[in-house]
């Protein structure tokens, strides 16, 4: 069966992404739809071969189709209810619905079944936690998890393509001595680091901090779960890392830790420090693997270990992942046709 689909956002970063990814997982699509802002309108996107102009998103957009795919930003929060009463599963990469009660928040590998519980709209994760939760969820299995200390190391294009272009042209202008303004960051990124990623709000924790603390509790289904989180913005074009730090409640050991991970689907154990070799953002762009590395158990405490953990976040981070809850509602039968 094929499905006509929607995709809000298109010509954003990752709504660019999503139709790649559409395409090349070979997703059912009967008719595609791009819809954008007024300044995106009439802007033509390739299609498995086939030109499609980019319409202005408008409550009107979702007559007919089955699958609303939302890139982010707020118009999910203007269009995602209205496009669920014409019966359109509504699959949202922004942070507007995370944490309502009755939206599932999916990481495909981590908690599929969630995906049947669906009112109308699923929700896919922040990128950093969709990265963290892919490299916990194996070791919380194995031997369960009291506390994670998370440092982010998260690139430009985190912050969509504008911020991709700025990170590009300021490096070219400091490189010949010229002056390149910041207008997507607040300060320059080119040779820096910027150590807020959103708005700070309690406990002098920023919006993306705390993003990682209370969608990990969530997806995890543990409200319990012990999590702090420092997100900081790098010069890398592309592709998220993070230092992990995990207190477990068993210990478990590095090669047990290396085991149950590379067993876990979607990651992949990169880990031979003697061959210098372990996850970098350069080599593991364009993929759809978490990459894990560096595993080590913690030296300070009896039951802990230390993780490098970095992964595409325009694709399982955003548009993958997007794509998969899309593919798992209908393995389930929870699209409505």
């Amino acid at each position: 069966m094929e499905y006509n689909v929607v995709v809000v956002g298109a010509s954003g970063a990752v709504g660019q992404e999503i139709l790649k990814v559409l395409e090349t997982r070979n997703f059912p699509v009967k008719k595609l739809k791009l819809c954008a802002t007024k300044r995106s309108a009439g802007r033509q996107m390739i299609f498995r071969g086939v030109a499609h102009t980019i319409e202005e998103t408008t409550p009107d957009s979702f007559m007919g189709m089955d699958i609303a795919l939302f890139a982010g930003g707020k118009a999910s929060l203007e269009f995602g209810p209205g496009a669920v009463e014409k019966d359109c599963l509504v699959v949202d990469n922004s942070s507007n619905f995370r944490l309502e009660p009755k939206v599932p928040l999916v990481v495909t590998e981590v908690n599929p079944e969630d995906v049947k519980d669906h009112q109308g709209i699923i929700a896919n994760p922040n990128c950093s936690t969709i990265v963290m939760v892919m490299a916990l969820k194996p070791i919380y299995d194995a031997a369960g998890i009291k506390r994670v200390v998370v440092s982010t190391y998260q690139a430009a294009s985190g912050a969509g393509a504008e911020a991709m272009e700025e990170l590009k042209a300021q490096t070219r202008a400091v490189l010949n001595h010229q002056e390149y303004p910041p207008q997507v960051f607040p300060y320059p990124i080119a040779f820096n680091l910027i150590p807020q990623i959103d708005v700070f709000q309690e406990m002098g924790y920023t919006k993306e901090e705390w993003k990682m603390v209370k969608e990990t509790q969530k997806i995890l289904h543990d409200a319990n779960l012990a999590i702090t989180a420092t997100t900081i913005r790098v010069p890398v074009y592309r592709c998220h890392s993070e230092a992990i730090n995990i207190e477990t409640i068993k210990k478990i050991t590095r090669e047990e830790a290396q085991r149950v991970l590379a067993g876990f689907p979607g990651v992949v154990v990169l880990d031979e420090p003697a061959e210098r070799k372990y996850p970098m953002p350069l080599f593991c762009s364009n993929m759809d693997e978490v990459f894990v590395g560096r595993i080590r158990e913690d030296n300070s405490v009896p039951n802990g270990l230390n993780l490098w953990v970095v992964s595409d976040q325009l694709r399982k981070g955003a548009a993958t992942n997007t794509v998969q809850i899309a593919e798992l509602a209908i393995k389930y039968g929870v699209v409505k046709k």
